[in-house]
C-alpha cells in the first residue's frame, strides 16, 4: 500500500497513489474502508489531490470510470 496522505474532506480521510502500478487508494472517513482504483493515470491523481472538493472530483472523474477493489 502506498503512503497515505490525510486530506480535508467530509467523506474522504486519506489518499495514496502507487505510480508503478497506477493504483489510487482512497480511505473513507466514516467507514474506514479503503478502495483501490486500478489503472489511474498520475495526472488524475494530481488533479484529485488539487481539487477543492475531493468528493465531487471522485464522483465525477474516478467512480464508475476505473475498476476498483476493496481492501
Amino acid at each position: 500500500m502506498p503512503e497515505m496522505q490525510m486530506v480535508v474532506s467530509s467523506n474522504i480521510e486519506a489518499i495514496g497513489y502507487a505510480a508503478e502500478c497506477q493504483q489510487l487508494h482512497v480511505r473513507f472517513s466514516k467507514s474506514g474502508t479503503t478502495y483501490v482504483y486500478h489503472g489511474v493515470e498520475e495526472w488524475v491523481y494530481s488533479e484529485f489531490m488539487a481539487a477543492e472538493s475531493k468528493g465531487q472530483y471522485l464522483n465525477a472523474n474516478i467512480k464508475n470510470v476505473y475498476q476498483h477493489s476493496q481492501l
